[in-house]
Formats: structure tokens, C-alpha cells, sequence
């Protein structure tokens, strides 16, 4: 049973994964289950906004909010963002000029588009966290990232779809409002938390790992939410295997840029973070609203690769802190 459990705690995300995967997997094969599977779908549609702001909630309750400004990592991350965006847009263009496509190359590199124009999760800053990163500090890039990613998408995205009207004001706006009530409102009411309710911190700063729990069993929601939209997409298989791979890589690439990026700038765990950790429930709204829709399976695997990817960082880290001796 020790066992177990400690396989449990080493290893969270992948088994938030797997329970995800395997809970919607049951109920879509077990015709029996059909009418639970049905009453559940609206139960977790509502629960997972609230779980995300009780995680976010006792993060913030735990940061310093004195340290909480901008550093030279947060452009060197955001001038890398960039340079992958101009690099991808390309790529579309030129794969629409293609008169053969069977493999939908474009759709493809929608796919991708979306998972780099993304802002950084709000959810970076819990593993930031877990890893002995700095979490006022990722935190100030998650409101960074998240602006500039509410510039850059009406700016980008009329250029690859013509038949798109993006107004730019409205869109700014419209991404704002869905990532502010994600990260503003449990940023303001932590902030009021250790102002005014300095015990109850206390007591939250007592269980260092609730938040990432909470973030565990969002992930499984999530998970099986993804796993629902890929076994509904009609898209060739072949192109769903393309996305996937891709995004894939993706995830390396954006990972290990970050990292570089930060450790030239002096803060590698949050600039690694920072770059390749997404909010793909933003990702896949964008998709829908301007792109193909079937582009928005690249950010569904991506929440996939990213947390596996999360995982094997936070099985190291404690791996690495396990075998190094205390300093006398």
C-alpha cells in the first residue's frame, strides 16, 4: 500500500491522465453508463471553473506580492513567443498557396499556431512552485503573457483566415474578460486574503500541496474532456496523428527554448515554464471563433504533452532534492 501511494504522489499528473481518459473512455464503450455519462457532463462543466479558482486562490495566497514586477526574463520569453508566431504564420501562408494538400498542412499548422499564441497558464505558477521557481514573478508574466496575447491574436488571425471579420478592439477585449476571470478575481481576493485574513493564510500555507491536488483533479476533468473532443472530431485520422505528433514536439521545442532563454537571463525554472506551458482552454475558444475548428485538437493534445512533460520535471526535482545532502 506505501508503495502505491508513494507511486501515487511521485507520479499525480499521469495518473490525473490516465483517470481521465479511462472515466470518459467507460462511459462512451458502456452503453449501460450512457444516461450518467449524460447527467455528469453539465456536473463537471460547472465544477471546474470553481476548482480552478480554489487552486489559483491558495497559490496566491502563498506568493509575495511585493515582488511581483517586471524582469528581463518576461521579455526575453515574450521576444521568443514571437519570433515562433512570425515563423508559423509564414508556414500557413505558404501552405495555403499549395494547390495539393492531402495531409491538410495548413489545418495542421493552425493547430500548432494555437498552442504558441496562447498566453501562459494560469496553472504555470502551481508548478513554478513545485519546481522552487519563483511564483510572484510567474505570476506577473501570466498577466504579461496574457495581454499580449490578446494584442496579438485579432492581429494575427485575419491574415490567415480573409473570410474572418476580427475587430480588434472587441477581440482584445473579449480574450481579456475570459482570462481575467480565470486569474484577476482569486489574484485580488489572495492579495485581500493576506491583507485582512492573515490566519486563514496561515492555515492554507500548512498543506503546501493543496493546490496542486485541486490542479490534479482538474486535470482528469480536462483530460477527459480533450479525449471527448478527439474521439468526436471528424477529422482523417491521418491529420489527427499529424496534430498530435506535431504538438508533440511542439511541446519540446517551446520547452527547451524557454529554458535556454532563461538561463541566459538568469531565471531558467520560470522562463521554461513561462514559454511552454499553455492555457489551452484559451487555445481551443480561439480555434473555434477564427480558425478550423479541427485546429483546436492541437491545443487538447497539447494539455496532454505539457503535463507529461510536467510531470518528468517534477519527478527530477524531487529526485535531485532526495539525493543531495543537507549542508551541515
Amino acid at each position: 500500500m506505501k508503495a502505491i501511494i508513494k507511486f501515487v504522489k511521485d507520479w499525480t499528473l499521469p495518473v490525473a491522465i490516465t483517470i481521465g481518459t479511462a472515466s470518459y473512455l467507460t462511459f462512451y464503450h458502456v452503453a449501460a453508463l450512457d444516461s450518467a455519462g449524460d447527467m455528469l457532463a453539465p456536473v463537471f462543466d460547472l465544477v471546474l471553473p470553481y476548482l480552478v479558482f480554489l487552486m489559483l486562490l491558495i497559490t496566491f495566497c502563498k506568493i509575495d506580492f511585493h515582488q511581483m514586477r517586471l524582469h528581463r526574463w518576461h521579455f526575453g520569453v515574450l521576444v521568443g513567443q514571437l519570433a515562433l508566431v512570425a515563423l508559423n504564420v509564414a508556414a500557413i501562408l505558404w501552405a495555403k498557396q499549395r494547390a495539393d494538400d492531402p495531409l491538410q498542412l495548413a489545418i495542421v499548422l493552425e493547430a500548432i499556431l494555437t498552442c504558441i499564441i496562447g498566453p501562459t497558464a494560469a496553472a504555470a505558477s502551481v508548478v513554478t512552485g513545485k519546481l522552487g521557481g519563483n511564483l510572484a514573478t510567474m505570476t506577473t508574466f501570466v498577466l504579461f503573457s496574457s495581454l499580449a496575447s490578446a494584442l496579438m491574436i485579432p492581429v494575427v488571425f485575419p491574415i490567415l483566415e480573409q473570410a474572418v471579420d476580427v475587430n480588434f478592439t472587441d477581440a482584445a477585449l473579449i480574450i481579456l474578460q475570459k482570462v481575467s476571470m480565470v486569474l484577476l478575481l482569486p489574484l485580488v481576493l489572495g492579495w485581500l486574503l493576506q491583507r485582512y485574513a492573515k490566519d486563514l493564510c496561515r492555515k492554507i500555507e500548512r498543506y503546501p500541496n493543496l493546490n496542486f491536488y485541486c490542479w490534479s483533479v482538474t486535470l482528469s476533468i480536462t483530460t477527459g474532456i480533450t479525449v471527448k473532443n478527439i474521439t468526436h472530431s471528424e477529422a482523417p485520422l491521418a491529420v489527427l496523428l499529424l496534430i498530435a505528433a506535431s504538438t508533440f514536439l511542439l511541446c519540446f521545442v517551446q520547452f527547451r527554448l524557454g529554458r535556454g532563454i532563461g538561463h541566459i537571463l538568469g531565471e531558467e525554472i520560470n522562463a521554461g515554464q513561462a514559454l511552454f506551458q499553455k492555457n489551452t482552454a484559451l487555445s481551443i475558444w480561439v480555434s473555434y471563433m477564427y480558425l478550423n475548428p479541427v485546429a483546436s485538437i492541437g491545443a487538447g493534445c497539447y494539455v496532454l504533452w505539457q503535463n507529461i512533460i510536467n510531470s518528468i520535471e517534477i519527478w527530477y526535482y524531487h529526485k535531485k532534492a532526495t539525493a543531495t545532502p543537507a549542508k551541515p
